[in-house]
């Protein structure tokens, strides 16, 4: 049976669950020489990278880790996928009286 291991973290006001197993398929490891790992993302809501508020995500453990563990990669991915605040153009535009 596969381990997960599950934290909650909370993102601009959501809760989310991030469920993690950091050698997936043992199989995998020896054909390819790394571990891949699966991580379980899942919110009440929609977040920016899945509408229905859940995920199912294959990815490098190293690659995991070195984002500080499965909490910290998904808060990186969850910033660099929202949106980002945009300068309002009109604050440019000076009227001409």
């Amino acid at each position: 049976m596969i381990e997960y291991a599950v934290e909650t973290m909370q993102w601009r006001g959501l809760n989310i669950e991030v469920r993690y197993c950091p050698d997936w398929t043992p199989v995998y490891r020896e054909i390819y020489g790394y571990a891949l790992a699966h991580l379980e993302i899942r919110s009440a809501r929609a977040l920016p990278m899945t509408k229905t508020g859940y995920l199912s995500k294959f990815e490098r453990a190293e690659n995991v880790d070195a984002e500080g563990g499965p909490a910290a990669y998904v808060r990186a991915w969850l910033e660099h996928a929202a949106p980002q605040p945009q300068e309002d153009p009109r604050q440019f535009f000076v009227r001409a009286r």
